[in-house]
Formats: C-alpha cells, sequence, structure tokens
C-alpha cells in the first residue's frame, strides 16, 4: 500500500509561486514514479508532470514546462512541484499519485489533493 499526502496550496497573484509537496508512506512509495495532476472544475483530472524513482527521468506537459519544477528527495520520500510564474489558468486542484505515465489510469494510487488559486 502507498499512502499519499498533498500540502503547499494555496492563493497567490499571477507572476507568483508556490511549492507543492506529496509526502509518501507505505513500503512501496519509493518503487513508483511519481506524477502530477490537476483538474478544473468540472473537468478530468490532466498530467502536470512526472518524475522516475530516481529523479533521473522527468517529463512535462507543454505549457508548464519552462515554468515548473519536479523533484524528489528520496531520503525525505517527498515529490515536489515548483510552480514558477503562475497564471490565473493553473488554477486547479493539484493531484499527486504513485504510477506511471500521462493518463489517469496508470496510476495505482492518489493523494487528495490541494488547491491552488491564483489571481488575475
Amino acid at each position: 500500500q502507498v499512502q499519499l499526502t498533498e500540502s503547499g496550496g494555496g492563493l497567490v497573484q499571477a507572476g507568483g509561486s508556490l511549492r507543492l509537496s506529496c509526502v509518501g508512506s507505505g513500503r512501496l512509495f519509493k518503487s513508483y514514479p511519481v506524477g502530477w495532476f490537476r483538474q478544473f472544475p468540472g473537468k478530468e483530472r490532466e498530467f502536470v508532470a512526472q518524475i522516475s524513482t530516481t529523479g533521473g527521468t522527468i517529463r512535462y506537459t507543454p505549457s508548464v514546462k519552462d515554468r515548473f519544477i519536479i523533484s524528489r528527495d528520496i531520503a525525505q520520500s517527498t515529490v515536489y512541484l515548483e510552480m514558477n510564474n503562475l497564471k490565473p489558468e493553473d488554477t486547479a486542484v493539484y493531484f499527486c499519485g504513485a504510477g506511471l505515465g500521462q493518463e489517469i489510469q496508470g496510476y495505482d494510487y492518489w493523494g487528495q489533493g490541494t488547491q491552488v488559486t491564483v489571481s488575475s
């Protein structure tokens, strides 16, 4: 089993920054790649970024590639999503998941989500 807990969301002005954290527990967490997804109201969860078990392979969706940074602290069992130059269109609930790929079907475990709101 894997448990995931996100934190770090909040309200920020456009152009600002936030850092989201995803703390994993359970003996299997370190064997899973971790992805960040976001969900807009009335929409399906969509892929934002993913990091491999060792941190050596990273992928981003094009709209965030030059603004967001995903990283992994293996010793702390934590995956971060540093979000810079935030835009109002980044407003969403952000989820971390343990799994593989850019589709939600590839993920076995999810956190509860954290709200990010960017004001214009």
